[in-house]
């Protein structure tokens, strides 16, 4: 039986969304093509029409993740700047739900693993999210590479929390990566004065 284009294409982006949210909640490796279906209320035999590999299918839910992270950062941005994006990403609330949080919080050590065409993508993306936030930092000599360091205090406070989850520590972590980032976003004395 054929299926109009529409369903065809409907049917991708569920697989793409279902496969997203549970790479981000339960790790690439930890996901199965059929637990992906399953979830997606499709067959197996429904995934080769839409992909080739399962490696295609974590390059695709990538970058629909990514590109999500890339519009939620631009909303929440023009709201309220460099420290409401902080302080929505180190959240109690994105700390304990990492299926609908960051891709790089969530799958980094797994990426590094994966094919160079998936690692590249993901430089890419990366990269829209770089700067979209060094374009609202305030003057600094090199905006990319404070907004590099936040990225990476970020991520690496949002593992750390997430490690320890259930804890007070986690909390603490949270607090303390949230302080760490703002004084990356803060001018320098040298540059206040410019």
């Amino acid at each position: 039986m054929r299926y109009e284009k529409g369903r065809k294409d409907a049917s991708r982006d569920r697989i793409v969304e279902v496969a997203a949210q549970r790479f981000r909640g339960d790790g690439i490796a930890a996901s199965g093509l059929a637990a992906i279906m399953g979830d997606a209320g499709l067959t197996n035999g429904a995934f080769y029409p839409h992909f080739q590999s399962k490696a295609e299918l974590v390059r695709e839910s990538l970058v629909a993740a990514l590109e999500s992270q890339s519009q939620q950062l631009q909303e929440v941005l023009a709201a309220g700047g460099p420290e409401m994006g902080i302080a929505a990403y180190l959240s109690a609330e994105h700390r304990d739900n990492p299926g609908a949080g960051c891709a790089s919080a969530a799958l980094l050590p797994e990426l590094a693993r994966q094919p160079p065409e998936t690692r590249q993508v993901y430089t890419e993306r990366l990269l829209v999210l770089v700067r979209q936030l060094s374009a609202v930092l305030p003057q600094t000599k090199d905006p990319e590479a404070a907004a590099l360091g936040v990225f990476a205090t970020l991520i690496g406070t949002l593992q750390l929390a997430r490690a320890a989850a259930g804890t007070e520590l986690s909390d603490r972590i949270l607090a303390a990566g949230a302080d760490a980032a703002r004084s990356l976003i803060q001018p320098s004395d040298g540059e206040k004065a410019s």
